[in-house]
């Protein structure tokens, strides 16, 4: 196998590393000067620290409502604002147990702004930590057997894979154990974590066992510089995309024969990172590259991720995703490159695509005498508030009646390894804290996504998840008045353009633009195979809905037999959609 080798200032391929390659070159493994930092008694870090600090999976955010009320109090530069932090746990295909998930609604409630939140990748994110507090909070979801590491920052993030604990048959157990192995072979290798986070203050020792050997190459796959940007893998089912396995840098869609999984089909180049202001950018769906045997995964896997080490840019951030490599190159000579690195030439892809999409709410037999159920979180916050106390309810759950737990990509709960008999007592549970049973929300509300924007996202230029249940509750009322109440298409906003809660594949994209306008997207599809286009842009938040009115009568009264709304829309086009929307706004004036 053929490699780039690192030149000995960390940079693939040589030349003078920059910005944040400079500091990754230059960080000792990740080390920096974080250990001294957070021994300083300040409330932030240095910009260098913040920057390393997303491996080890934190973000060093500040509640922007509060900038201008201390600003006003007298406060200037950095004391404009009440830093805090975003710990993200790491968790491959969103399994753990219900021990794992109460360790973390602890830490919610002690360390944190007492709400948890399921991420979009399957994985779970604190809000509101103090830097005081950080090193207990990662040591403590550490000592229940979960990670941090990787969670964020320039290597594999979260690998995904649909979660469905459907135990009749081996496939969802395979794709499960897939992902498990991908995870702990693209784990950081360097000892930072474990020395910062998991040592004893007192006695020196560490509480885990992890990291690389002594004496070992340290990072044999990311090498002293890492990846140049982030890295998202998923496994997904052609009968369940609920994984999004086309918006990944690397895709892994199962091919199965007599409910076994013979092998994959690899998808690469996909990611919906943008910067409006840089025409060079795009989102980009993931291509059809190959078909590899399961023995094949990993090896495979790690050719793939030191392509794009070798060869992804490394000069402009805003370019370094693995999609902008193989938009450069082309497909056929990407593929060259992998099959060098893999050492052997790869197969064709079965002609296996994704025809379905499932989000697994409600109850569901495991194949195996017992149940699960699939609990919806709109926008993944779990949280008491009033008469709605969904935190206390799945307190409850877990603590009376232990069951497994998924967590999904639509940000939902699936309570596993349930008895018969256990199915009334947790149905009671969620109805005693006012919490509605899955059965009990609408389609729109059920397909609905939003990332968390303000007032913690850093990039956000407007609202997402604070405004996104009031629109979908303006959205009810009409699609239930046009008779629509039965469709299923997908609606996910982000608070800008980056595409975190996957907006760019959607039925309806709502991407922050300007504060309290949003670009509106139309012709994706559940299935998640097919890019949206820009219907209108700068859409006040107010006119959201009335804007999307009119395409809904367009589609009730045009649409083919069986057509979904995205695919009506894809058919249509953007110009017939705005034609009848001025005929349709004429007619109501």
């Amino acid at each position: 196998m053929t490699t780039q080798p690192h030149e000995t200032n960390g940079v693939p391929g040589g030349g003078k590393a920059k910005g944040a390659e400079a500091l990754k070159a230059n960080s000792n493994y990740l080390r920096g000067t974080i250990a001294q930092e957070l021994a300083d008694g300040s409330d932030h870090f240095g910009k260098e620290s913040v920057v390393l600090l997303k491996p080890h999976g934190t973000y060093q955010q500040d509640n922007r409502d509060d900038r201008a009320e201390i600003r006003a109090a007298g406060g200037t530069d950095r004391a404009n604002k009440a830093y805090s932090y975003m710990v993200r746990t790491k968790i491959p295909g969103g399994k753990l147990t219900s021990g794992q998930l109460l360790a973390e609604l602890d830490l919610c409630d002690e360390l944190g702004s007492s709400t948890l939140r399921v991420t979009t990748r399957q994985g779970l994110q604190l809000h509101g930590v103090l830097k005081q507090d950080l090193k207990q909070t990662i040591a403590r979801i550490n000592e229940v057997q979960l990670t941090t590491l990787g969670a964020c920052g320039d290597n594999n993030r979260n690998v995904m894979c649909s979660p469905a604990p459907f135990n009749g048959d081996p496939v969802h157990r395979q794709m499960q154990e897939m992902a498990e192995r991908l995870a702990a072979h693209l784990a950081p290798q360097t000892r930072a974590y474990h020395e910062i986070w998991l040592k004893d203050d007192g006695s020196g020792e560490e509480t885990l066992v992890g990291g690389g050997e002594e004496g070992a190459v340290v990072e044999p796959i990311y090498g002293a510089t890492y990846l140049p940007r982030k890295f998202k893998i998923a496994l997904g089912l052609p009968g369940d995309n609920s994984v999004d396995v086309y918006a990944n840098d690397l895709g892994y869609l199962a091919i199965c024969r007599d409910w076994n999984i013979v092998g994959y089909n690899v998808l690469v180049g996909g990611g919906f990172g943008v910067t409006p202001a840089n025409k060079k950018t795009f989102p980009a769906l993931a291509r059809r590259m190959a078909f590899i045997t399961p023995d094949q995964v990993v090896d495979l896997t790690t050719a793939v991720v030191k392509v794009q080490r070798d060869f992804g840019n490394r000069g402009d951030r805003k370019l370094s995703r693995m999609k902008y490599l193989i938009a450069d190159w082309g497909l056929p000579k990407f593929q060259a490159k992998v099959e060098e690195y893999y050492g052997r030439t790869l197969a064709e892809p079965q002609p296996d695509d994704v025809f379905g999409f499932d989000d697994y709410l409600g109850w569901r037999d495991q194949g195996d005498g017992r149940w699960f159920y699939g609990l919806n979180i709109e926008n993944g916050r779990i949280k008491d508030e009033g008469e709605f106390r969904l935190k206390t309810a799945i307190r409850k759950i877990c603590s009376d009646l232990r069951p497994g737990i998924r967590l999904t990509p639509h940000q939902s709960i699936l309570f596993c390894d349930l008895l018969p008999e256990q199915r009334p007592v947790l149905e009671e549970i969620v109805r005693a804290h006012g919490v509605p049973l899955s059965e009990e929300i609408t389609n729109v509300r059920r397909w609905s996504m939003a990332c968390p924007a303000l007032p913690t996202c850093g990039l956000a230029v407007t609202e997402s998840e604070r405004v996104l249940p009031s629109m979908i509750d303006q959205l009810e009322i009409e699609v239930a008045r046009l008779g629509l109440s039965d469709e299923k298409f997908t609606v996910r906003m982000t608070g800008c353009p980056n595409g975190c809660a996957r907006p760019y594949n959607s039925d309806v994209g709502l991407v922050g633009k300007a504060s309290g306008k949003y670009t509106v997207l139309l012709g994706g599809r559940l299935l998640g195979d097919r890019l949206n286009f820009i219907y209108k842009d700068l859409v006040p938040q107010e006119e959201v809905v009335s804007t999307l009115v009119p395409v809904l009568v367009y589609f009730k009264s045009e649409r083919q037999p069986g057509e979904t709304l995205g695919d009506f829309c894809h058919r249509k086009g953007r110009e017939e959609l705005l034609s009848f929307s001025e005929r349709y706004a004429a007619s109501e004036a």
